[in-house]
């Protein structure tokens, strides 16, 4: 994956929190399969996970889609859980 001049730093924060959620997910899932929570527990957490990362993946997008337009990819800002859902469906 290329990155564009100066967006290296910031999408690569980005991407290492994009990585740190999938392990937190695969944590989760390991704790319900050994019995260290309960399937309502892993439910809600995985759901607060998971629109966290859709909220990343918006931004790294954002950010992208600027860089290439030719405008600075510092203006792309977190959206809104909600609207990060409505353009995923």
């Amino acid at each position: 994956m290329s990155e564009q001049s100066g967006t290296g730093g910031t999408d690569r924060r980005i991407l290492e929190r994009i990585s740190e959620m999938v392990e937190a997910e695969r944590g989760l899932r390991a704790a319900l399969v050994e019995g260290r929570i309960d399937q309502s527990t892993e439910h809600r957490e995985l759901k607060e996970i998971e629109e966290q990362l859709d909220q990343c993946w918006d931004l790294l997008r954002q950010r992208r889609a600027r860089a290439d337009a030719g405008e600075d990819p510092g203006g792309a800002s977190v959206r809104s859980v909600d609207e990060v859902e409505r353009y995923e469906s």
